[in-house]
């Protein structure tokens, strides 16, 4: 009896023991699933897909390894999800709203899955810039640095995550400074004069956040070096713009703050002057060159007819002197480029509102430069954040941003709100940019490869219908709104900037909305417009489109507001 007893004793000891071992492999497997990147692949054509399938395309992926065949979790997929509806329900508002919690799921866990990837593109950038850029400066010193009156103020650059010694020195090279300054090891000055109060040296010990052993300045203290040896080689006219020909102001010495009268003059030497002087416009009249900012008696918005000022170096007529050329030096117009948190917490908390790629993110550049405040995000996006937009760090509830940035939809995620600036973009525009985004980032485009695939008209058909379900559910649910159309914000700039700044309780300057419009592109804009081969809508997917667009505009005139402009609409 006591030897039977004595073996289940052992035995109990030994299960006791592999169970305490199998529950551990248990939960680690459980955590390396969970920090595997999450990949959801919808099969979903145009006439609808069943679930089988869709699953039996995952499958098929997950044997030829493009899939992990057990991914983390994933949105539920079945036969409710992916089943077509009735024919004569398909486009309706019902339909459209009744989509978007699955949708709302597909694109949070996007969202996620997007910044997780970005993050080793950037690292991998960085390593390669570094290798590639020494330090061509000469270091000037340690200067103290007042955030009220900053001397290096001509152009003001964030990286808070990749700023390097030489990447500062590069941009205020490119832009015909003289000096670099670096502070809190994230943030680069440019200027033509140097700081008046020297620093100890052991007072900047910020080390840059993209380069392990260099100071990029301190608390309040700025890292300085002299970049004349990087200007002499750039081409200092590349970054001049020509704006146009406008009527001169009555006079030309009380509009503009510093001048210049010399033969021969060239919008080289008149540019060049006006850089060094830190003012973002060169104005020329025959031999004569004034640098300033655009402001109400001299705001470039009514061009003259370019003829008016053909000839003009060599023209001493009445006429001609009546007229100007004007340029856009590579100086920046700081006058608006500071921004603060709100110092008490918001009463009204506000969104701003959009489909991805209508516009959000140029949207909020305009608002934190119109007003001086930061706007936050309901997502957190690391690209955004490390050039400048700090609001994202923010906790999206803090009520310390202007405004805050989203993409939901839904009765719950709206009633959230007190009111909403609601911006609207053709949808063509914003699949195409947001296709553009979601394949090669902010800045990039997705290639030829990607627009030919079955993932672009996999994407028009989940998406089409989300531009339009987003637009119906704030119709619907929310309790304030604004309407601002992409196309015309991008028109009519200053006075639509003007009802958003009004809608959000805030009054601004004349000068400072000149100053925004400067600068109204941003960090943020695609660098021209690739054009490509072919076209990426195919019929099937117009019709489509423009149902929801019939569908949008029916909906916005029986809310009394503005329809959709008239480029939406199809004939």
């Amino acid at each position: 009896m006591a030897k039977a007893f004595f073996r289940l004793q052992k035995f109990l000891r030994r299960t006791q023991f592999l169970l305490l071992f199998l529950t551990a492999a248990y939960l680690m497997a459980g955590s390396l699933l969970l920090l595997q990147p999450t990949r959801l692949i919808i099969q979903q054509g145009s006439r609808g897909t069943s679930a089988s399938q869709a699953l039996a395309v995952l499958d098929g992926m997950a044997r030829a390894g493009i899939v992990d065949p057990h991914p983390g979790p994933r949105l539920p997929v079945g036969m409710d999800a992916l089943q077509e509806p009735a024919p004569g329900q398909r486009h309706s508002p019902r339909w459209l709203v009744s989509r978007n919690s699955e949708l709302r799921q597909l694109r949070r866990r996007w969202f996620h899955r997007l910044i997780g990837d970005q993050e080793p593109m950037q690292t991998a950038g960085f390593k390669a810039m570094k290798h590639a850029a020494d330090h061509k400066g000469t270091y000037v010193g340690c200067f103290s640095d007042d955030s009220r009156e900053r001397t290096l103020k001509g152009a003001v650059f964030y990286d808070l995550r990749k700023m390097t010694v030489s990447h500062c020195q590069e941009a205020c090279a490119e832009r015909a400074y003289t000096y670099a300054g670096l502070a809190y090891g994230a943030e680069c000055y440019c200027g033509n004069k140097l700081p008046a109060t020297a620093s100890k040296p052991e007072e900047c010990n910020s080390e840059c956040k993209g380069e392990k052993g260099s100071v990029c300045g301190g608390v309040n203290r700025l890292s300085v070096y002299r970049v004349e040896e990087l200007r002499a080689g750039a081409r200092r006219r590349r970054n001049v713009i020509y704006r146009g020909c406008f009527r001169a102001p009555a006079n030309l010495t009380d509009t503009f703050p510093a001048s210049l009268i010399q033969p021969n003059l060239t919008v080289e030497m008149c540019s060049e002057f006006c850089s060094k002087k830190e003012f973002p416009l060169a104005v020329l009249r025959a031999r004569e060159c004034y640098c300033g900012y655009a402001t109400g008696r001299f705001s470039l918005h009514n061009g003259a007819d370019a003829l008016l000022c053909s000839g003009l170096h060599n023209a001493s007529s009445t006429a001609k002197g009546q007229y100007c050329l004007v340029y856009q030096t590579p100086v920046q117009d700081t006058r608006c480029t500071d921004r603060k948190f709100l110092t008490t917490k918001s009463k009204v908390f506000v969104a701003l509102s959009s489909f991805p790629g209508a516009g959000n993110t140029w949207a909020r550049h305009l608002i934190e430069h119109a007003t001086g405040y930061y706007t936050g995000s309901y997502y957190f996006d690391g690209a955004l954040y490390n050039k400048g937009f700090k609001g994202e760090k923010d906790h999206w509830r803090s009520r310390r941003t202007i405004c805050v940035k989203t993409h939901e939809s839904g009765k719950t995620e709206i009633e959230m709100f007190d009111s909403a600036i609601l911006l609207i973009r053709n949808p063509y525009k914003s699949l195409m940019a947001e296709f553009n985004r979601k394949y090669a980032g902010h800045l990039g485009y997705a290639t030829d490869r990607n627009w030919k695939s079955k993932e672009w008209p996999d994407f028009v058909n989940s998406y089409a219908s989300w531009w339009a379900s987003h637009v119906l559910d704030w119709l619907k649910y929310g309790k304030r709104l604004l309407i601002v159309h992409y196309e015309d914000l991008k028109q009519s700039l200053i006075p639509k900037l003007k009802e958003m700044v009004e809608f959000l309780n805030m009054t601004v300057t004349e000068d400072r909305l000149l100053c925004v419009e400067n600068n109204r592109d941003g960090s943020f804009k695609r660098s021209g417009a690739k054009q490509k081969d072919f076209e990426p809508f195919t019929q099937e997917m117009k019709d489509l489109i423009n149902r929801y667009i019939l569908t949008v505009d029916e909906a916005l005139r029986g809310r009394n507001f503005t329809g959709l402009p008239r480029e939406y609409v199809p004939r």
